[in-house]
């Protein structure tokens, strides 16, 4: 049987100018298949006042256009202004992260996004491993009972210099909530790259079987900075025919929050290039 083909997305914080109306007609006449939309002020602020309405009308532009979505939750500052990625579900102030988490899954659920992003964030400075750990499953925890309520699962991103910052940590942390049917992953193919100790082929693998998620752009050894593709190191057609093999039927999505002065030519070049190396 011949493997499903993969579906692009391009990230909409890599429009960080742009109004959210002209981004999904922008990515629908380039012909992506859907767009991975990270809530925050600009886009869609998830504590607006008339959130019910607008998320209506994202709704109907993602049907008007034909694209599928994929909701993440990775604006740094959008609950601490000075700090990036605080509160966490490890920190004081968690509750904070939890009702983000919980208005996310029940967004997603009215736009049709089978999974909500996440990402651990730091650990405390001072928190022993141990408790870091019992912490952030317990959070994790917490927010699957709402993701069962709306039947969204919560896919985890490994993400460099963070707490949960390899595939193998975000397995362990499955395994810390019981091998739940609704935990998943989020790979940054770049990321992957940047500071995993296993090969990048290797990594896809590893994460194959709870893979809901993926988030692609180039990416040097060691320098955590999202680059166009072809300005790094990575060699694209071995990732994405393993992919495409593994049976990935979630988005792959381009991120690169960089260009966003350029991203209407940056989106252009980004799935030109992914076609051809698919």
């Amino acid at each position: 049987m011949k493997p499903t083909p993969l579906r692009f997305g391009f990230g909409t914080n890599g429009f960080a100018h742009h109004r959210l109306t002209d981004v999904l007609v922008i990515l629908a006449d380039l012909g992506y298949d859907g767009v991975a939309l990270t809530l925050d002020h600009n886009h869609l602020d998830p504590y607006s006042d008339d959130l019910s309405r607008r998320v209506s009308t994202l709704a109907r532009g993602l049907d008007r256009h034909g694209l599928d979505v994929t909701v993440e939750t990775g604006a740094p500052y959008f609950l601490d202004p000075w700090v990036k990625h605080l509160p966490t579900l490890m920190s004081d102030g968690s509750a904070l992260r939890v009702d983000l988490l919980e208005r996310a899954l029940r967004i997603a659920a009215d736009l049709g996004s089978p999974t909500v992003h996440l990402c651990s964030g730091p650990a405390p400075v001072g928190l022993p491993e141990r408790d870091a750990w019992k912490r952030l499953a317990a959070g994790v925890e917490t927010v699957l009972q709402t993701a069962e309520r709306y039947g969204v699962a919560l896919a985890f991103e490994p993400e460099p210099y963070m707490f949960v910052d390899s595939v193998e940590r975000c397995l362990r942390l499955a395994e810390l909530v019981g091998g739940h049917e609704l935990f998943g992953i989020t790979l940054d193919i770049g990321h992957a790259h940047c500071v995993e100790e296993r090969p990048l082929l290797d990594c896809v693998r590893l994460a194959a079987p709870l893979l809901r998620n993926v988030q692609i752009e180039d990416m040097r050894r060691g320098v955590h900075q999202h680059l166009e593709f072809g300005a790094g190191e990575i060699d694209f057609p071995p990732v994405l025919a393993a992919l495409r093999d593994l049976g990935h039927r979630g988005l792959v999505s381009v991120e690169i929050q960089g260009g966003a002065l350029d991203a209407p030519e940056v989106a252009r070049r980004s799935i030109a290039f992914l076609r051809a190396a698919a």
